[in-house]
């Protein structure tokens, strides 16, 4: 699987009719391909479950209702075929991409009978993957892209991806290209601890062979242009990573 993600893509936010964030259940029972998949739809802006098993898959689709669900064909307790029949009386509009090893034709025909509306054989690309769930919701009826352009907010944080421009507290804040790269994928995810690892997958988009120091001198640079005179946004959690969080009123 490829688990690289290009730079900069400038994909317009895609969001819910309501203009609430999209949302996605995984299930798969490979817990490092569903938290690679997690990541790379996380950092597009969805709002993302996981489950493991088919049992586990209903119980979070009844939690979080979702709007698409990435499905495994096989699963340790059952096979998605059933899962689906189960996740569609929870959620009878939902959008379902299968995810199978298998690439068969017959396999193909199987999953889309089965009510499945895409298919997709591993390996493949995180790329791939969330384009086609982007395609299947606009095509339902079920997304729309922001009028206002793509913009993250985090407390005073403001991110427009479209201008590569941000500001804080209305006060501009000059970022080199990959300073803007690192801070979309923290404002992608705020609250969350990364580890280097992740942020050098995201951001660098190759592994810098343990010279994980690059992340430690870029949140340096980032500190000094967002937080410089202001509340620290940017924390480090000792042997974890780094979070970033709106300051607490």
């Amino acid at each position: 699987m490829n688990t690289s993600r290009p730079r900069g893509s400038g994909r317009p936010t895609l969001t819910r009719t309501d203009g609430a964030l999209l949302r996605v259940l995984v299930v798969d029972d490979d817990p490092d391909l569903a938290e690679v998949l997690s990541g790379a739809l996380r950092y597009d802006g969805w709002q993302v479950r996981t489950a493991g098993d088919g049992v586990s898959a209903v119980a979070a689709a009844r939690e979080l209702l979702p709007d698409a669900i990435v499905l495994d064909v096989m699963l340790p307790d059952t096979d998605g075929f059933a899962v689906l029949r189960s996740l569609r009386a929870v959620r009878p509009d939902v959008c379902v991409l299968f995810l199978t090893a298998r690439d068969a034709v017959e396999d193909r025909i199987a999953g889309i009978t089965a009510g499945g509306d895409d298919y997709v054989t591993k390996p493949f690309s995180l790329e791939e993957v969330v384009a086609r769930l982007r395609g299947l919701l606009r095509r339902a009826g079920m997304a729309r892209q922001s009028e206002e352009g793509p913009r993250l907010t985090v407390g005073d944080l403001i991110m427009d991806e479209e201008a590569h421009e941000v500001t804080r507290g209305g006060e501009l804040v000059e970022l080199s290209p990959t300073e803007f790269e690192l801070l979309r994928f923290l404002m992608r995810n705020p609250r969350r601890v990364l580890s280097k690892a992740q942020i050098l997958d995201r951001v660098w988009s190759y592994d810098f062979g343990g010279q994980a120091h690059v992340v430690e001198l870029y949140i340096s640079y980032l500190r000094k242009k967002v937080d410089a005179g202001r509340s620290p946004m940017i924390h480090t959690v000792r042997g974890a990573g780094y979070v970033l969080k709106p300051v607490a009123r």
